[in-house]
């Protein structure tokens, strides 16, 4: 019958494992454990709580528990509203009320004022404020601090682990190119060349059926796909997709994407991008697999490439043509012969209209 939350599952496993959290990893100290356990109520269920206090605050909306009672506002959240001042505070007695059924703050004020101040101590201690009630447009359409420089050009190769979208090519709001070398070993070719995202958002180029596909995944809602009309041949390619931005619908980007082999426009179609990010969770970007849950509903993860080789993919989002990639140390190991040829593919494939 205690009060849990899931900040008291880690140091709930810790005294049953008998571990001792350290202070500092690789000299780094460490944010103390916000939890408390309840290893003491499996054996006894009646045992008392050591848990004084459970902080909340969440797009907008506070909420505190304090021994056995709990106060919460009432805010629209992911509205823009702000005017926190303004909200209005409800006080349940959370040990004889489990389901909130009867707010008591009008009956309580003085209880009321008790746990609103213990929600701005702890909002001190646990980094909650300023709050914060922008709508999801605004929220994931801000660049978040990233750990090297913005590009305008990424280069990812095959095994390589998913890299996160947060420090991945931004192609948001902008037009972009996808550019995957490969060889094939046969007609047979066939998986992800290029996942970003999953089921509820993300973009994807891939081999299935013999054909070069790519699928703009709009929120889970609207599948966007383009789809070569021929097999892909055995041999040495450039496959690719080149977005041009035309402008916005709604809150929506829109423009044109067409498919590219070896240069040549094998599909166009008009699509609509998101403004914001794919995916909230670890769904990353991929090479050669597509590890999460997926973009399109083409295929089954982790839908492996095989059949060839891929020998790296390229997203640029800079709007300048590909023959500037000669000066990108990653292509300094490519015999000249070899990158010429790349250089006038992707020129073909990429160059302004």
């Amino acid at each position: 019958h205690q009060y849990g939350h899931a900040v008291d599952v880690v140091p709930t496993l810790y005294e049953c494992l008998g571990i001792e959290p350290p202070e500092t990893v690789r000299g780094y100290t460490q944010s103390p454990i916000e939890g408390v356990s309840f290893r003491q109520t499996f054996e006894d269920a009646d045992a008392p709580t050591a848990k004084v206090a459970q902080f909340y605050s969440m797009l907008g909306s506070r909420g505190i528990w304090y021994q056995g009672w709990h106060a919460n506002t009432l805010h629209p959240t992911l509205v823009g509203w702000s005017n926190f001042t303004r909200d209005e505070w409800e006080l349940y007695r959370l040990d004889e009320d489990r389901n909130q059924m009867r707010n008591v703050a009008a009956e309580h004020p003085e209880k009321l004022e008790e746990l609103k101040n213990v929600w701005f101590m702890l909002a001190g201690r646990y980094d909650g404020l300023p709050l914060d009630d922008r709508t999801p447009v605004e929220i994931l359409d801000n660049d978040r601090p990233r750990a090297g420089e913005l590009r305008d050009r990424h280069t990812y190769y095959p095994g390589m682990l998913p890299v996160p979208e947060a420090v991945a090519a931004n192609i948001r709001g902008r037009s972009f190119n996808i550019a995957a070398e490969v060889t094939l070993d046969d007609t047979a070719a066939e998986g992800a060349l290029f996942a970003q995202g999953g089921r509820f958002g993300g973009h994807a180029l891939f081999l299935k059926g013999g054909r070069l596909y790519y699928e703009y995944n709009w929120l889970g809602e609207i599948r966007q796909k383009l789809v070569s009309p021929d097999r892909i041949s055995a041999g040495s390619h450039v496959l690719g997709l080149r977005f041009r931005l035309e402008g916005r619908e709604g809150s929506s980007f829109v423009g044109a994407a067409a498919l590219y082999v070896d240069g040549d426009n094998v599909a166009e179609q008009r699509i609509r991008t998101q403004p914001g990010h794919f995916a909230l969770t670890g769904e990353g970007l991929c090479v050669g697999r597509d590890t999460g849950q997926p973009v399109s509903d083409e295929y089954e993860t982790p839908f492996e490439f095989h059949g060839g080789r891929i020998k790296q993919v390229t997203v640029d989002t800079s709007g300048v043509r590909y023959r500037d990639m000669v000066k990108e140390p990653a292509f300094a190991h490519v015999d000249e012969e070899s990158f010429d040829a790349v250089v006038k593919q992707s020129e073909a494939m990429f160059a302004r209209d």
